[in-house]
C-alpha cells in the first residue's frame, strides 16, 4: 500500500527534474538567437574566416620574407644582375639560392589555392607542402654547398624550414579548430532558434483578445 506514493513521488521528483531544461528553452530568446545567425551568414557570405584570412596574410609574408633575402643575397654576392643571371641561367643545384625562392613560390600558391579559392578544410594541402619543403632542404643541405658561401647559406634553408612548419602549426592548431568550432555554434544557434519558432509561434493579435460577455446579477 506503501508504493503508490512512493511512485507519485518519483513522477513528481521527475517532472520537476525536467523543470529547468523546459524554462531553459522558454527563455530563449528568438530576437537575440536570429541576429547571431545572421551574424554567422554574413561571415559565410564573406567567404573566407578572419584566421583564415590572417593564414593567408602569413603565407604571402612567407613568399616576400624570402624574395626579400634572396634579392639581399644576390646585391652581396656583386650586384642583382651578374648574380642573377649565375643562379637563373647558369643554374647550379650546390651553390644556387634560386631553388629555394621557387620553394617559396610553390608554397604561396599550393596554400592560397587550397585554402583562399578553394576554401579547403583539411590539412593535406599544407602536409603536402611542408613534407616537399622539409625534403627539398635537407637534401641541398646535405648534398650542396651553402655552407661554404657565407650566412646565407645558412639563413635561407632554416628561416624557408622554420616558416614552412609554423604554417603548418597555424593551420592546424588555429584555423581549422577554430573555424569547426564556429560552425558547430551556428548550427546550435540554428536549431535553437527552430525549437524557439516552434514554442512562440508569434505575437497574438488584437482579434483574439476578447471580454466575455457580462453575467445577469444573481444568475
Amino acid at each position: 500500500m506503501n508504493r503508490v506514493p512512493g511512485d507519485t513521488e518519483n513522477a513528481h521528483s521527475s517532472s520537476v527534474e525536467s523543470c529547468p531544461s523546459l524554462r531553459d528553452v522558454h527563455s530563449i530568446n528568438p530576437t537575440q538567437l536570429m541576429a547571431r545567425i545572421e551574424s554567422y551568414e554574413g561571415r559565410e557570405k564573406k567567404g573566407i574566416s578572419d584566421v583564415r584570412r590572417t593564414f593567408c596574410l602569413f603565407v604571402t609574408f612567407d613568399l616576400l620574407f624570402i624574395t626579400l633575402l634572396w634579392i639581399i643575397e644576390l646585391n652581396v654576392k656583386g650586384g642583382i644582375e651578374t648574380t642573377l643571371q649565375k643562379e637563373v641561367l647558369q643554374y647550379d643545384y650546390s651553390s644556387s639560392y634560386f631553388d629555394i625562392f621557387l620553394l617559396a613560390v610553390f608554397r604561396f600558391k599550393v596554400l592560397i589555392l587550397a585554402y583562399a579559392m578553394c576554401r579547403l578544410r583539411h590539412w593535406w594541402a599544407i602536409a603536402f607542402t611542408t613534407a616537399v619543403t622539409s625534403a627539398f632542404l635537407l637534401a641541398k643541405v646535405i648534398i650542396s654547398q651553402l655552407f661554404s658561401q657565407g650566412a646565407f647559406g645558412y639563413v635561407l634553408p632554416i628561416i624557408s624550414f622554420i616558416l614552412a612548419w609554423i604554417e603548418t602549426w597555424f593551420l592546424d592548431f588555429k584555423v581549422l579548430p577554430q573555424e569547426a568550432e564556429e560552425e558547430n555554434r551556428f548550427l546550435i544557434a540554428q536549431d535553437a532558434s527552430e525549437r524557439a519558432a516552434l514554442l512562440h509561434p508569434g505575437v497574438l493579435s488584437d482579434g483574439q483578445f476578447y471580454s466575455p460577455p457580462e453575467s445577469v446579477a444573481g444568475s
